[in-house]
């Protein structure tokens, strides 16, 4: 008798009918969240789709009968995945490089399921045909070199995404721990400029307060900052300055709030956090700049105590390596406790919703204003 494992045995099963074989608690999160966001557009402007409890480092995507279930369950209709270098040995361009190509392997592999954005347009493609778009971006301009012609290749492969700098300084720029907080060098102004031309979107997270401001200054097309929290809520580096808000709305930007330790000052945080930021983000750039970039995954979490255990592993080594953040500690989750799984964004929907939100802002901040800011940039 032929044997297949069950990996290979769901490969071919429609996300619904991999949903009715998950564990019974993960299973019923599915149900729950399932048709409750079906007629709105849901961007998470920063996240990823892999699975927490397999344990894998990689930032290709993991595409498992299990991700794609919840993924569709939660409503998301696309996602800003980080692929190629962040930090580390390996060769910038060269790991930034196979990552694209290994995601567009899976895409290829998966096409029933995902698709990859380079256009608006596409977005709402992907909504039409109920499947989860992938916007490629990276969070480190390292790849870069010293050649600013590189843009044009990373372009060409369907970046559409460019954060400048992580944590620490490069090239470009300083990132939000680098303490002399000196703004763009002369080449990240160059590479600014050739993300213009090529249109591609100029991503300020993870930067320090005069390279933020200096590139929203200098560059000629809207800029974001996709994933972060507001300073004068939380007064971390990893939070944005008012001054910085609101000079990327004036000029026409978007800006993502996480669902990330550093909203709260203890480094647990918690929902009500998420829905302070988002306010205070809205009351500073208005209602047609602020969405979310949660940083995370829509994949629940099976075993917290277990992951816990992995989790202050990974931070020892982020910070031995000098790319940990302030707010970082082996107690603090990479998201908020009570507002993660499929349901995350249903559930940050009805608390917006009972701080008196209206469905239209709600709307706007779950994914519209992300799709506006991207025709913008990218084009229809």
């Amino acid at each position: 008798m032929t044997t297949i494992d069950r990996r290979t045995f769901l490969s071919g099963m429609t996300w619904a009918a991999a949903a009715s074989l998950l564990p019974w608690d993960a299973r019923g999160a599915v149900q729950r969240s399932a048709g409750m966001n079906d007629n709105g557009v849901i961007i998470n402007a920063l996240g990823g789709l892999g699975d927490p409890n397999l344990g894998s480092d990689a930032l290709v995507p993991e595409l498992t009968p299990r991700v794609l279930a919840e993924a569709h369950a939660s409503g998301l209709t696309a996602v800003n995945i980080t692929l190629g270098y962040v930090s580390g040995p390996e060769d910038p361009f060269e790991a930034s490089v196979r990552d694209i190509a290994a995601t567009d392997a899976l895409v290829r592999e998966h096409t029933h399921d995902v698709t990859k954005i380079l256009t608006a347009a596409d977005i709402r493609r992907a909504k039409a045909e109920k499947k989860i778009g992938l916007i490629y971006g990276f969070q480190n301009g390292a790849m870069m070199g010293n050649d600013a012609k590189r843009v044009d290749i990373f372009a060409n492969l369907g970046v559409r995404v460019f954060q400048l700098t992580y944590n620490p300084a490069n090239q470009l720029g300083d990132g939000s721990m680098a303490k002399e907080n000196r703004g763009l060098t002369p080449f990240g102004r160059e590479v600014v400029a050739r993300l213009n031309a090529r249109r591609v979107m100029v991503d300020l997270s993870h930067s320090g307060e005069h390279t933020c401001l200096e590139a929203a200054r200098v560059s000629t097309a809207p800029i974001s900052i996709n994933h972060t929290g507001c300073r004068a809520v939380t007064d971390l580096p990893r939070n944005k300055t008012d001054a910085e808000l609101k000079l990327v709305a004036e000029r026409g930007g978007f800006i993502g709030i996480y669902f990330m330790p550093f909203l709260n000052a203890s480094g647990h945080a918690h929902a009500e956090d998420v829905v302070a930021n988002i306010d205070h983000a809205v009351k500073v750039c208005g209602e047609d700049h602020v969405g979310i970039g949660t940083d995370g995954s829509v994949t629940q979490i099976d075993d917290l105590q277990a992951y816990q255990a992995s989790l202050a592993k990974e931070i020892a080594q982020r910070q031995a390596a000098g790319i940990s953040a302030a707010g970082e500690r082996p107690d603090t989750y990479p998201f908020v406790v009570d507002l993660r799984g499929p349901q995350q964004f249903h559930k940050l929907a009805q608390l917006l919703a009972q701080k008196g939100y209206s469905s239209s802002r709600i709307e706007k901040i779950l994914g519209l204003n992300f799709l506006r800011f991207a025709q913008t940039v990218w084009g229809s």
